[in-house]
């Protein structure tokens, strides 16, 4: 009897001294498991702060369990991301790659001033950005990702373009950099900007100032 209890206690504890190795063991993988590096490529200086500074709840997360949703709902969200990549280097890195969406023009929105990008989102504009066209009137981001499609398509180069004028109509105006107001037909297709921009071509003598295209088959000069 003696001997039975003694070859119980002895089994209990090889048993204890097993599972402390485990768990020792697993804590030590979290540890050297733990992110110690996030690095960024593809955003300027300030901007990359500001995104580390929202993914610094990651620091000393063990890098398998990192919760991708959260890292996926964060870069939808923010208005500067195109595209991006996450890569994982083992064993305490993640490697964010980043495509900064393209900025086509400024828009009034509440009386503040934003940039349209081409993943379809605003920016506060906290530069001026002077290159870019502003937008009179109140598009959508979809109706003016759109009408800039038609431009594209066109002969015309978009940074030919001052400003751009939207109206209720769903009609929109050019202003292009050479002082020429381009009015524009409702039904607005890239073949019409192509006659538009083959009779500016042949008609460079001429003070324009403002080209009337509104009815089809027809041009008024200057009115």
């Amino acid at each position: 009897m003696h001997q039975r209890k003694s070859k119980k206690i002895l089994i209990y504890f090889f048993l204890l001294i097993f599972l402390s190795t485990i768990s020792n063991n697993y804590l030590n993988d979290l540890k050297l498991n733990q992110i110690q590096n996030i690095k960024i490529a593809g955003l300027n200086q300030k901007e990359n702060e500001i995104l580390l500074s929202k993914l610094k709840y990651l620091n000393k997360e063990n890098i398998f369990l990192v919760n991708k949703n959260e890292i996926v709902k964060l870069f939808n969200s923010n208005s500067l991301i195109e595209k991006y990549e996450v890569f994982k280097k083992y064993p305490s890195t993640i490697n964010i790659y980043i495509e900064k969406t393209k900025f086509f023009a400024k828009i009034n929105k509440n009386g503040k001033i934003f940039l349209i990008g081409s993943n379809g989102k605003l920016t506060l504009a906290e530069d001026l950005y002077n290159e870019l066209p502003y937008i009179f009137g109140k598009p959508s981001i979809e109706e003016f990702l759109k009408f800039k499609k038609i431009i594209d398509k066109s002969k015309f180069s978009y940074n030919q373009i001052e400003n751009l004028y939207f109206f209720q109509s769903n009609r929109w105006d050019i202003k292009l950099k050479k002082n020429i107001l381009l009015r524009l037909p409702y039904n607005l297709n890239y073949e019409s900007l192509d006659r538009l921009y083959e009779f500016l071509k042949y008609n460079t003598e001429q003070d324009l100032t403002v080209v009337d295209n509104r009815i089809e088959e027809q041009i008024i000069l200057n009115e």
